[in-house]
């Protein structure tokens, strides 16, 4: 290499961001993700053994998918390829497939095929990647921030192992921030800086387990500053990160967990994590129409009699939100949402309807009871229909002692909570009545 390659490697190098710059060169420097990475665990093993074939990396940004791509290609001792679904087509896939079978065919060294954001490839174009993959050709490394059961072809998924990354933690962060500070070369260590442990750990908060968003926020904080040293207090940390666009795919992945993080922080009672992923739905444009009917099953399903207003409530709520839209039905689903946070919990009704639905389906098939049938026509009396009704107005408490489905079956048992605590005691009472029996006549066996 001339001196004048070397100046003009430097000068590329220097206008990359410190994110770009700061990149793990080996393993040993890569942060984060060891749940799957540590020694002995699953994606460790399976690079010391050689044996990578076909990997999915999925998870939000700035997590390391693209960085520890190109640390296995390294560790691996294989020719790097990378492309990106957004701008590449079938023609520039094929293209690098060829000089993949070449490369193995001339050298016998296989090719790390990178294919970033995976999931925006068709299905033809996920396809044409079977053939070399199932054969060794290329090592796939997709990286997705979707779901890959959802939006990769299930004949590639089959093929590949699943690596789930996970947002960064704050220790995690804060220690790329303080190599990125000590680092002359390619980070910020020939600037003077003073920065307390404190606002490291504010600034790893903001970045939200995002790598490369803490970098930039902490390369501009610094850079902007006046004076030397540069001293960096939370203010400054604040004013250099940039607003995270929040990501929210409201017919996918977000849209499902999101709504299964809100129902259950609901039936779980925790009012303040509830409020938050209804904020979070609301702001990622969530139908209003599909939270309100959320709530409503929700006023059944998980509340029931323990709060009977629950129901009526949310049902209120729905209404509201249909008639007054949004932005101002933000209310109405956070009085509802709150309300149904804090109310007393009952599955009891759902447990009964499932259990006799469950009875139907196996073949528990009862007749009606003939002195339950319709017996308002002519010739039901001379069926038997009717015969032996005993009318509940005219029996003592409304209540007459009288076979009303023809098996002994108990399908309905209120919990000792809120409301259904009353209906407990009743329910109890009705059904030695309906045998026959006071409930003091019972009580006293």
């Amino acid at each position: 290499m001339s001196l004048f390659d070397s100046v003009e490697k430097n000068h590329r190098e220097q206008a990359k961001p410190l994110a770009a710059r700061m990149r793990p060169r080996s393993l040993s420097e890569f942060v984060g993700q060891q749940h799957f990475l540590a020694p002995g665990k699953r994606l460790r093993r399976l690079l010391q053994a050689d044996r990578l074939m076909s990997l999915l990396f999925a998870g939000p940004p700035g997590t390391g998918k693209t960085t520890l791509a190109n640390l296995l290609a390294r560790e691996s001792r294989a020719r790097f390829a990378s492309l990106s679904a957004v701008t590449s087509g079938v023609k520039e896939l094929r293209q690098v497939l060829g000089e993949a079978e070449e490369e193995l065919s001339t050298t016998g060294r296989r090719t790390l095929l990178f294919v970033d954001e995976i999931h925006r490839f068709n299905r033809s174009q996920q396809d044409a990647l079977l053939h070399d993959v199932e054969n060794g050709v290329v090592v796939l490394v997709g990286a997705t921030t979707a779901n890959p059961y959802f939006a990769v072809n299930p004949a590639l998924v089959s093929r590949s192992q699943i690596f789930m990354f996970e947002p960064l933690g704050l220790d995690d962060l804060q220690q790329l921030l303080r190599r990125a500070l000590a680092d002359p070369d390619r980070g910020l260590g020939k600037i003077p800086v003073q920065v307390d442990d404190a606002t490291l750990e504010y600034l790893a908060q903001l970045a939200d387990g995002d790598a490369r968003r803490a970098l930039s926020a902490l390369e501009v904080a610094v850079l902007s500053s006046e004076g030397r040293p540069v001293v960096l207090d939370r203010q400054a940390v604040a004013e250099s990160v940039q607003r995270k666009a929040m990501a929210y795919d409201a017919a996918g992945d977000d849209h499902y967990d999101s709504a299964s993080a809100l129902i259950k922080s609901i039936r779980g009672s925790d009012v303040d994590a509830a409020i938050y992923w209804l904020a979070r739905m609301l702001e990622g444009g969530e139908e209003i129409r599909f939270l309100c009917r959320r709530l409503v099953i929700l006023a059944s399903e998980d509340i029931g009699n323990a709060d009977p207003q629950a129901l009526v409530l949310a049902t209120a709520a729905m209404q509201a939100c249909e008639f007054v839209g949004m932005p101002e039905c933000r209310l109405t689903l956070s009085q509802a949402v709150a309300y149904l946070a804090c109310a007393p919990k009952s599955n009891a009704a759902t447990l009964a309807i499932d259990a006799a639905l469950a009875d139907v389906r196996q073949g528990t098939i009862v007749p009606v009871p003939r002195h339950l049938r319709d017996a308002h026509y002519v010739g039901a009396a001379r069926l038997g229909h009717g015969t032996g009704y005993q009318y509940a107005h005219d029996a003592p408490g409304g209540v007459a002692a009288q076979d009303y489905l023809g098996v002994e079956r108990e399908y309905y048992h209120p919990v000792p909570r809120g409301h259904e605590r009353e209906l407990q005691q009743r329910v109890a009472e009705l059904r030695q009545l309906l045998r026959g029996n006071s409930p003091a006549e019972d009580s006293n066996r």
